[in-house]
């Protein structure tokens, strides 16, 4: 018995590292090719579509006068955009701020939450402002973000060039990636996700997932969804899945590029990972237990990612590694023996290639420092994620099991040299 589940638990652990080097390939031939076809489409980018760019902020003084200073400078006709920030029952100067920037420049303006929607977290914020827009197109940045000057102009462009897109994701990259051990693991995990699960899963698939930033919505489509599942703690993969249920797919168009704080401390990271975690196991669980009515069946290619990530490698990896500490005090007659060491070694390797490879994307992030990096983070951000994963799903099933209620954590942030504040 113990030599079947341990050579079950390999496979599925080979099965997803195989899968993610697939991804990689895919990510690397979309990082070749995408820019082709920009020239092309902006020649189409004449009759522009109005945009309301959405910003949810609660208690964001911090971040926010940055966040603005790069709203302001977005190339987009200033009379089809605005910038609506979502006031959130911040108790601190996150609305003094906002409307420093509201009066210098007009296409700025604050919103605040109303009950039933106040202090109930992002989605319920989205969908306040969703109420109090009119824009054709809807862009969403969390309010650490600072995006790039053409952002909204290449959201946008994806979205009047494919008719056949609900929404076009844009790549998001870490601006505080040399501050700590952990954001240099954070900003691999990201560089990764872009080009592996993004980019991957859309050369080969035609499948993204919208991310919680930098994204483009058809104000139809979100309209026609009913807006953001407030039960949702990963209200954005919740939203991808109901995309591609009404028969529409998701682009992600990399030309578009945001910067964004991510946790400095494990305690952040850790409150902030266990709510995306959760996130992803509601949303699975939820359209699994629904999926022979789902209409558009290619949504298995996204449903089987987050299910075989957050469920059956992660049983794998718990189950290979119970079975290795108990054959050390115990004699479970393994006679897997040699081979397991070979396996073992030639996964690590495997690892190690395939995310060298995709940090070889980004420019200036295939160092002999992230080299070592990826190494050191194998063997500890790796291995705290599975942690993370069983103590997320703990708290899911007590949530289902008891009735609770869902409890939204908005991500602590931290002042980058002062760049926070007002004008």
């Amino acid at each position: 018995m113990a030599n079947l589940l341990f050579y079950m638990a390999l496979i599925l652990i080979w099965v997803m590292l195989l899968y993610h080097m697939f991804l990689m390939q895919g990510g690397y031939r979309h990082f070749q090719t995408y820019e082709k076809i920009i020239p092309k489409w902006e020649k189409n980018m004449v009759d522009l579509p109005t945009v309301s760019v959405f910003i949810p902020a609660h208690n964001e003084e911090v971040v926010i006068g940055q966040t603005l200073k790069a709203m302001s400078r977005l190339y987009y006709p200033k009379d089809k955009l605005e910038v609506i920030v979502i006031n959130d029952n911040s108790s601190d100067r996150t609305g003094e701020i906002v409307q420093e920037f509201a009066e210098k420049y007009p296409f700025i303006r604050m919103i605040e939450t109303k009950p039933p929607n106040r202090g109930k977290g992002k989605s319920s914020a989205l969908n306040e402002a969703l109420y109090q827009s009119e824009s054709e197109i809807i862009a969403v940045y969390d309010a650490d973000n600072t995006p790039e000057r053409m952002a909204i102009w290449y959201l946008v462009m994806g979205l009047v060039n494919d008719p056949k897109s609900a929404a076009i994701v844009g790549k998001f990259r870490v601006i505080n990636a040399a501050k700590t051990w952990l954001t240099r693991f954070i900003n691999i995990e990201t560089i990764c996700f872009q080009w592996m699960a993004q980019g991957g899963r859309w050369k080969w698939f035609k499948v993204a997932t919208i991310p919680g930033t930098n994204f483009a919505i058809r104000r139809s489509i979100i309209e026609e969804l009913g807006g953001w599942d407030v039960k949702a703690l990963a209200e954005d993969t919740e939203l991808t899945i109901r995309v591609y249920n009404l028969g529409y797919h998701i682009r992600f168009f990399p030309a578009a590029i945001t910067w964004e704080q991510e946790p400095e401390t494990l305690k952040v990271w850790w409150k902030q990972r266990t709510r995306w975690a959760r996130g992803n196991q509601y949303v699975v669980l939820k359209f699994l237990s629904q999926f022979f009515k789902l209409k558009r069946k290619r949504i298995i290619f996204d449903l089987f990612y987050f299910f075989f990530t957050y469920f059956l490698f992660f049983f794998g990896v718990i189950v290979s590694n119970v079975l290795f500490i108990i054959n050390l005090f115990y004699d479970l007659q393994l006679t897997i023996g040699n081979v397991s060491l070979a396996l073992w070694v030639l996964a690590f390797l495997l690892f190690l290639t395939e995310v060298m490879i995709t940090l070889s994307i980004e420019k200036a992030e295939m160092n002999l420092k992230n080299f070592f990096y990826v190494i050191f983070m194998y063997f500890t951000y790796s291995q705290m994620w599975i942690v993370l994963v069983i103590y997320a799903l703990y708290l899911e099933i007590k949530r289902v099991l008891f009735h609770q209620e869902v409890k939204w954590y908005k991500t602590e942030r931290f002042d980058q040299k002062g760049k926070g504040g007002s004008l």
